[in-house]
């Protein structure tokens, strides 16, 4: 294809975008969304987190962030699936970056409790865990503790959302 094919066809395919955007515009049985960005009281909650994956830790990290950004209040994090293993200080170098992005957390004040349970299982001590770990005797236990305490439970299924608007439409992605 020669340049001016070229052009021609992404000039065609340009010409189609706002002809899409306007359909989606026109077509709102539905009417369009209201907003209410309300501010919410002090809210503390405790994270349930059970990941097959610790590299979705790098999820949490974001999760507990926004979170603690509307709710303003204390947050707890119970760890208590295979994303142990990131917290062992064998493997700092594979996990480095969730390991510091949640070390960053606990500094600003997130509790990390680890289900002792659990880590004996994947054949770890407390004395293979980094220092802002807190060994505790039982996940599920410890998030009925917390909940007792009035913090409110949050189970963040680790999907991330960035641009899921354009799977079903690659050709719009920017």
């Amino acid at each position: 294809m020669n340049k001016k094919m070229k052009w021609i066809a992404a000039a065609s395919l340009l010409a189609l975008l706002p002809a899409q955007h306007a359909v989606a515009k026109e077509f709102a049985p539905y009417g369009t969304a209201k907003v209410d960005m309300h501010t919410m009281p002090p809210t503390d909650t405790v994270f349930d987190v059970n990941y097959e994956d610790p590299q979705k830790l790098n999820t949490l990290y974001n999760f507990v962030l926004n979170t603690k950004r509307v709710t303003n209040g204390k947050v707890v994090v119970v760890t208590h699936g295979p994303e142990l293993r990131a917290f062992a200080k064998e493997n700092y170098m594979k996990y480095q970056s969730a390991v510091d992005k949640m070390a960053e957390l606990a500094k600003e004040g997130v509790e990390f409790k680890m289900c002792s349970n659990a880590m004996k299982a994947a054949g770890f001590g407390a004395e293979d865990m980094h220092g802002f770990i807190t060994v505790v005797p039982a996940g599920f236990p410890e998030l009925a503790y917390w909940q007792s305490k009035g913090y409110q439970y949050t189970n963040p299924a680790p999907l991330a959302v960035k641009d899921v608007r354009y799977i079903d439409q690659p050709q719009l992605k920017k």
